[in-house]
């Protein structure tokens, strides 16, 4: 009987998450001074102080409108709603990466005859390996201080995500991530990305999604009209307002920068570096997708771009680990894989001083500590253009597709078929 294995799985797996909830719990509170050196936690109840300040806006108008309901709520029953949504959110994203990662394994794995469709039994160890994976994913330094501080990271990340895994097909494809872009500007580099593949289903959702930012700012600008012309006009130019760039926190090329020249403003050099980074990373996923069949890559060469060139992205921007992780496990890739959730879970950059700008007097050897997020993100992109040349020079393996089966699809796509069912053959 299947049903015996398929419990005791279960409660072991429900066990896990909850014995590494407990263990972050226990940490917390029997060893304060030791969590707060791990994991360094802002609580939710005292960050709405900052409101008193009235801090210019880091995020566009629309995020405040949107955002409306959460003051409803006592800042205490707020901080317990955002943990547990977090939490949440994390089991959605490593669903949402285990089907994203898929479709790269069934686009090149080679083709067999499926009678029928996959029963819903042989999905049951993906469905019961997730409470472990979030026990796992729990520790990664992006995941926990996400939680901690009560960010959207994990948020944004789900939405962007599932909506570049959305059948080409599907209705509306796009509009959810312009939504995503209209709270955080970061995602709009996805935008691009879709308008510069080249097909015409990609395009078509970029300008979904385009469309569904402009409606986002012009939301913002018929509630909040003052606001909106100060951010668009003013604040959105002004990155200094994100927070200290070169702390050890900012993992993009202007923290690497910064830090590594020892200046507060890294200027020219990481202008230069930013626009070399962006055009370089877009031209990579396009022929990550366009000519490689590595439509995966295309995504995740794009969110490491984005993270890069932006001038602040602080650790809990990184979730995209979780992601990127699922890629390499799909792959084969189990040393890489080790190594990378390695870097996201070491938190080197806490182990370098970083105490009263101590981060612009770095020596040499700290640098790779002081910026870990940053080099394992350029490593990779080296990395995806060297599959891409690879797989551009070798052409698509036997019994391959170089295009992506639609998300909701079991059934592997055949390469032939007979001319009696041709019309079958085209992918949507």
């Amino acid at each position: 009987m299947t049903y015996p294995t398929v419990t005791v799985r279960s409660l072991l797996a429900v066990g896990a998450l909850a014995v590494s909830l407990t263990a972050l719990a226990s940490l917390a509170v029997f060893c304060p001074a030791q969590f707060d050196r791990f994991a360094e936690p802002i609580p939710v109840v005292d960050r709405f102080v900052v409101t008193e300040w009235r801090p210019p806006a880091t995020s566009p108008p629309f995020a405040s409108i949107l955002f409306v309901p959460v003051t409803w709520l006592p800042a205490a029953t707020l901080n317990a709603v955002v943990v547990v949504a977090n939490v949440l959110l994390l089991a959605f994203l490593v669903r949402l990466s285990w089907r994203f990662a898929g479709r790269l394994h069934h686009a090149s794995a080679p083709v067999t005859p499926v009678p029928s469709p996959v029963p819903a039994v042989a999905l049951a160890p993906v469905l019961l390996g997730i409470p472990v994976l979030v026990a796992l994913g729990l520790w990664l330094e992006p995941v926990l201080r996400t939680l901690l501080f009560g960010e959207i990271s994990l948020a944004l990340t789900c939405l962007v995500l599932w909506d570049l895994t959305r059948p080409d097909h599907a209705l509306g494809k796009g509009f959810v991530l312009g939504i995503a872009a209209g709270v955080e500007l970061t995602p709009a580099l996805f935008i691009a990305y879709l308008l510069l593949t080249g097909r015409a289903e990609s395009v078509r959702a970029g300008l979904t999604a385009l469309a569904s930012l402009i409606g986002t700012m012009l939301l913002g600008a018929l509630v909040l009209p003052g606001a909106s012309l100060d951010f668009w006009t003013l604040r959105v130019f002004e990155t200094g307002r994100l927070g200290e760039g070169w702390a050890a926190d900012n993992q993009s090329l202007q923290g690497l920068f910064a830090r590594a020249l020892h200046t507060t403003e890294p200027g020219v050099g990481w202008a230069v570096a930013c626009v070399v980074t962006t055009f370089a990373g877009l031209w990579l996923a396009r022929r990550a997708v366009g000519r490689a069949g590595l439509d995966t890559w295309g995504v995740l060469v794009t969110a490491l771009t984005a993270l890069l060139v932006s001038p602040v992205s602080w650790s809990h921007h990184w979730v995209w680990c979780v992601p990127l992780l699922a890629v390499l496990l799909a792959e084969g890739r189990l040393r890489t894989a080790s190594a990378v959730a390695l870097v996201f879970a070491a938190r080197t950059f806490r182990l370098v001083p970083h105490e009263g700008g101590a981060e612009l007097q770095l020596a040499w050897w700290q640098q790779v500590l002081a910026s870990p997020y940053a080099l394992l993100a350029l490593a990779l992109l080296a990395y995806a253009g060297w599959r891409c040349r690879r797989a551009a020079g070798q052409g698509p393996p036997p019994g391959s597709v170089p295009r992506l089966r639609p998300a909701g699809s079991l059934r592997p796509a055949a390469t032939q078929l007979p001319a009696s069912n041709s019309s079958a053959s085209t992918m949507r």
